[in-house]
């Protein structure tokens, strides 16, 4: 078994280690007055970036005394975590970095592929001048981040530029659990980025969305259902071929 705890030391944004940087100990007014959410971005920003690991125990006590806040709000942070699926918590309690196993990843790009095909395929169909500008505005703002460099910066604007699409599908009912595939996505993305902007081999990163974008322009809605799920097995395939570069010959791969 394969699991996100055993990879190799990664290039990007990894010190080795399972806690907090000395960065988020600080107890200024600035965290301290901003509270539960200030721990939230904090703790998710280093779950998404891998600085907080797969399967790190996270234990309230010790991150009230990081923050130099009570308990309270800790506890309010890590709920908003768990709601996101990035936070686990076990049968005896205790809380954890929510682990990823390799041999579950076929069923996550299974799900992803279909939701995205879904929503992709109704924004075609159902998306007003207004949701097309903001789609195109999401997609500009993610190619700043591409520019940019900051792994961090594409994931998220990545997952905005997808957001901006599902809401042009308008239909409520996919919102919600689309959103929790692409958060939950988002550490494998840090990887996938990771690899394409490093690796000379790889397939370097553009507007990968522009074709969708068009397609959802021209209300093309097979083309954009089409063009949807090309996009799903370009990152499936962008994120073994990370693996396969990065993990020791003994690890057999999918």
């Amino acid at each position: 078994m394969i699991n996100l705890n055993a990879r190799p030391s990664f290039r990007a944004h990894d010190d080795g280690g399972e806690h907090m940087s000395k960065g988020t100990t600080e107890t200024e007014n600035g965290p301290r007055r901003h509270g539960g959410r200030y721990i939230y971005e904090e703790l998710r920003k280093q779950i998404l970036t891998l600085q907080l690991k797969p399967g790190a125990p996270l234990d309230e006590v010790s991150l009230a005394a990081q923050f130099g806040l009570s308990r309270s709000p800790v506890r309010d942070a890590l709920a908003r975590l768990i709601s996101e699926g990035l936070v686990t918590i076990l049968p005896n309690r205790t809380t954890l970095v929510t682990p990823f196993e390799i041999e579950e990843f076929p069923k996550y790009v299974s799900a992803l592929d279909l939701i995205q095909r879904a929503v992709t395929r109704l924004a075609a169909l159902h998306r007003s001048e207004a949701d097309l500008a903001r789609i195109r505005k999401a997609d500009d703002t993610y190619m700043q981040a591409i520019d940019s460099g900051d792994f961090n910066a594409m994931s998220e604007t990545n997952k905005a530029l997808h957001m901006a699409i599902a809401h042009a599908a308008n239909n409520p009912y996919f919102l919600g659990y689309y959103e929790r595939l692409l958060g939950e996505g988002q550490r494998l993305l840090h990887l996938h980025f990771d690899y394409t902007v490093t690796s000379p081999s790889a397939t370097k990163l553009g507007r990968d969305h522009a074709e969708i974008i068009d397609a959802i322009a021209r209300r093309d809605a097979d083309a954009a259902e089409k063009l949807a799920h090309e996009h799903t097995m370009l990152f499936q395939k962008r994120f073994l071929d990370y693996m396969r570069q990065n993990m020791t010959e003994s690890m057999t791969i999918l």
